[in-house]
């Protein structure tokens, strides 16, 4: 859903201010101004940038780009209009990002599956985890979860029956391997495997690691039925400005779907 950049608040006061005196609500609340667009490095804003330079011209749209390494902030900076929408998150994340800050955020439209994966530089399957194995696994509360089903996935533990996106560590009822967690930054995941046995990865910051989950993954989540695809979001009541609709037509058209096909053989899937 990325080093984890350190954004003061002075820096995003100043770019609100920025914005404030150019084209009325560049950012979000007017239509007129260039849409600007909070996204993860990979494979968001290189897909975004891919509109911008081939696609976005000839449907008059002016889209810039604005990459963010964590997951919190574009979420913010659309909330309060620095940027006019974002594309970093998947449903469950949302969901849980608005209960907790009391925003109210709203997808556009699905784009793409990254496949969160488990990795390791110790062993090449599994199985061959030892006991008392130690993994890294992404500490905020969706991803947490989704790291956990994964594992439970592929047998190497049990969960609580019926828990949902709010599973912890705690909410394991078998541990055959006797695994041990280390609970991250999702950033910081791809950056232990030298220091625990395995991580579990999301699909972006695997591809910024040279990692390629279609590859090098120990275990993959299947895209049938998955419910983390990625997409186009926006404040609630800003689904209809002209400029949000020009911009999820052109990512979810033909030529995105081949770019994303093209560019990421696997790792990234299109989701439309």
């Amino acid at each position: 859903m990325r080093n984890t950049a350190k954004i003061t608040t002075a820096v995003l006061a100043a770019g609100a201010l920025t914005l404030g005196l150019s084209a009325c609500g560049a950012g979000g609340s007017g239509t007129d101004g260039p849409l600007i667009v909070a996204a993860s490095p990979v494979p968001h804003a290189e897909i975004l940038n891919y509109v911008k330079d081939n696609l976005a011209e000839k449907e008059g749209l002016d889209l810039q780009v604005k990459e963010f390494t964590d997951y919190v902030t574009p979420n913010t900076a659309t909330q309060d209009g620095s940027v006019g929408a974002n594309y970093f998150q998947n449903k469950p994340y949302l969901d849980d990002f608005n209960k907790k800050n009391g925003t109210d955020i709203v997808p556009v439209v699905t784009v793409h599956l990254e496949p969160l994966g488990l990795y390791s530089h110790k062993v090449e399957k599994a199985d061959d985890l030892k006991s008392g194995a130690t993994v890294a696994i992404p500490n905020d509360t969706v991803n947490e979860a989704r790291a956990l089903k994964l594992l439970a996935a592929d047998g190497l533990i049990t969960l609580k029956a019926g828990v949902g996106n709010e599973a912890t560590p705690s909410d394991i009822t078998k541990n055959p391997k006797n695994l041990k967690f280390k609970e991250l930054e999702a950033a910081q995941t791809p950056r232990s495997l030298d220091d625990v046995d395995a991580a579990v990865v999301n699909g972006n910051y695997a591809i910024e690691s040279d990692l390629k989950p279609s590859k090098d993954a120990l275990v993959l989540e299947s895209p049938e039925n998955d419910p983390y695809g990625n997409f186009l979001a926006v404040k609630k009541g800003q689904e209809d400005d002209p400029r949000v609709k020009k911009l999820a037509k052109l990512l979810t058209s033909p030529e995105v779907k081949k770019f994303i096909q093209d560019k990421y053989a696997g790792s990234v899937l299109a989701s439309f």
